[in-house]
């Protein structure tokens, strides 16, 4: 079969599809498909805003770090400050995919608390450290390359969180419901 008549077989089979819905729901299904775009562009210039709270440092910080459909660099400054290694104060660049995930995570709960921070950048040092006292730390743990950070947050049950940031198949979900919080990353998705 020439690719031109397997084309043709699956506009014929959309077709036979949409003749098989009633009026109303077809019309809808149409309406559904045209907005599509529309909608993707409006979500991908909507502003983003996220609130933070370190609980190491007891630095807050509530920023908006995208807006009109681009990063905004000082504003990516200011995370990557917040979220610094708070035992070498060595500052790391946050994944801004990261950050995205976080902001999905916070639509996705409906949470309008500050993300409280356990741990957001690490340097190799750290990672060292942590590691040689907890098998749990990864020797190459993303926190080192800024993909990964350790939450919880006020309004929703920790196990709420790890439900939610399941549900997003963005990346890795650690649950720790032993030291109260839900590590989120921009790896490969996975779960433990």
């Amino acid at each position: 079969m020439s690719s031109c008549s397997h084309n043709r077989t699956k506009e014929l089979a959309s077709v036979d599809t949409l003749r098989g819905m009633s009026r109303f729901t077809r019309r809808h299904f149409v309406a559904a498909l045209a907005a599509a775009p529309v909608l993707a562009r409006a979500r991908s210039t909507e502003p983003r805003v996220l609130a933070f709270s370190h609980l190491h440092t007891g630095e807050r910080l509530e920023v908006e770090y995208f807006s009109a459909g681009s990063y905004l660099p000082d504003a990516l400054d200011e995370v990557n400050r917040l979220l610094r290694d708070f035992r070498t104060g060595d500052v790391g660049a946050m994944d801004p995919a990261l950050l995205d995930l976080l902001h999905a995570l916070r639509t996705r709960t409906g949470s309008r608390k500050p993300y409280e921070i356990i741990s957001g950048y690490r340097s190799p040092a750290t990672n060292r450290m942590l590691h040689e006292r907890s098998s749990g730390v990864a020797t190459k743990s993303l926190h080192m390359s800024g993909q990964a950070i350790d939450i919880r947050v006020a309004d929703v049950p920790l196990a709420g969180l790890r439900e939610a940031a399941l549900s997003l198949q963005r990346g890795g979900v650690g649950y720790y419901p032993g030291s109260n919080f839900v590590h989120v990353d921009t790896g490969r998705v996975r779960a433990w």
